[in-house]
């Protein structure tokens, strides 16, 4: 049984960008605000919650369809998800609970209330927070994205999150194995690559490197041209680019041979013609789309998409549907499965972390490196 259950709260829904998710996902999304819901709306809302409740549930989807910001990514978290219910034949009973910006507490709760077994979201980072913070009592609760730092996961809360911290820490262990003595950094001003920047660094630094080397990307003619000769003045063995693909594009001619990294998370739209101007670009992409025709991914159906950014969302809800089913029972001890967004392993207790797949650019098309997960 799937059903989707629509909670409305009585505010304007606010603008929110799922920024723990690791790419630019704001340009799939429409920036539109809805109009205050009545105070009547609202109280017929409520009724139909509890009218049209089903007993039994094992699994609970909440995710936030009713934002005008997200609803576009929650839409394909949830095709990824029912996708995989209903490819995988659990006989597991589903339900889908929709809220608006400022309704995720009610929605949790009516999980709650259904007697699922395990409540799959909240989606957005801002709600993950809100909902550890606040919730008491839940089952078994897999939030898909991470925390903010500081905050606390409570028992039986977990996180899954399309992450570009376990990209950038990938890459730099990648670097090291490949016995890469110097490193630098490419980052640009948003919190995402200044994120992706640091997430290296602490990697690199812990693996036993140097510093790695630090320079500021700005599109700007002149700045390109400063950032090439200070770039190989001292050139280092590697370097890690921890920007979008459109950035990506426009800095790798200046980086002359030097080996370059990338995180495909933040590639949000399919390279063109142009991408030749990759070419020997390693990325982090997630088997879904670095690897579309591999063996476990032959039963489940796909999905087309305008960008490669909610491919990526869609690939999540596959896999977190499949964690679900880990986890109905109780919390497995050891949890490590090849699924659409990477492998996947629980690790220090509350958190499922991914690595991706590494792709090298040749004639313009990512092509998957033989052995790297």
């Amino acid at each position: 049984m799937i059903a989707t259950i629509p909670l409305r709260p009585a505010s304007t829904p606010l603008i929110r960008l799922l920024l723990g998710l690791g790419f630019a996902l704001a340009a799939a999304f429409s920036a539109a605000q809805s109009p205050p819901a009545s105070s009547q709306s609202a109280k017929s809302g409520e009724s139909a919650i509890a009218d049209t409740l089903a007993p039994g549930v094992d699994i609970a989807l909440v995710l936030p369809l009713d934002s005008p910001s997200l609803e576009r990514a929650a839409d394909a978290v949830r095709a990824g998800f029912l996708a995989a219910a209903g490819a995988g034949g659990s006989g597991m009973r589903t339900q889908v609970f929709a809220h608006g910006a400022d309704g995720v507490l009610a929605a949790v709760e009516a999980a709650r209330a259904s007697g699922a077994k395990v409540i799959v979201g909240p989606l957005a980072r801002d709600d993950v927070n809100v909902v550890a913070q606040l919730a008491t009592g839940l089952p078994l609760t897999i939030a898909l994205n991470q925390l903010e730092e500081g905050v606390s996961a409570p028992s039986g809360f977990y996180t899954f999150a399309l992450a570009v911290d376990s990209d950038a820490r990938l890459i730099a262990r990648r670097m090291r194995a490949e016995a890469t003595r110097s490193a630098a950094v490419i980052s640009a001003e948003s919190a995402i690559s200044r994120r992706m920047g640091t997430a290296f660094a602490a990697e690199w630094l812990a693996r036993g490197g140097t510093a790695p080397g630090a320079f500021r990307f700005d599109a700007a003619p002149e700045a390109l041209a400063t950032l090439r000769r200070d770039f190989l003045r001292n050139a280092p063995d590697g370097v890690f680019v921890a920007l979008d693909g459109a950035a990506v594009m426009l800095v790798k001619a200046y980086l002359g041979t030097v080996p370059a990294y990338a995180s495909g998370l933040l590639f949000d739209q399919t390279m063109p013609a142009g991408a030749r101007d990759l070419d020997g670009l390693v990325v982090v992409e997630i088997p879904w789309l670095a690897t579309p025709d591999a063996p476990q991914f032959v039963d489940l159906p796909r999905r087309e998409y305008p960008s490669a950014a909610l491919e990526r969302l869609y690939a999540l809800g596959l896999d977190a549907f499949r964690i679900s089913l880990a986890f109905r029972d109780g919390p497995p001890r050891n949890f490590v499965v090849d699924g659409a967004t990477g492998r996947i392993a629980l690790f220090d207790g509350h958190q499922l972390v991914r690595e991706g797949r590494f792709v090298v650019y040749r004639n313009g098309e990512p092509v998957a490196l033989d052995g790297a997960r």
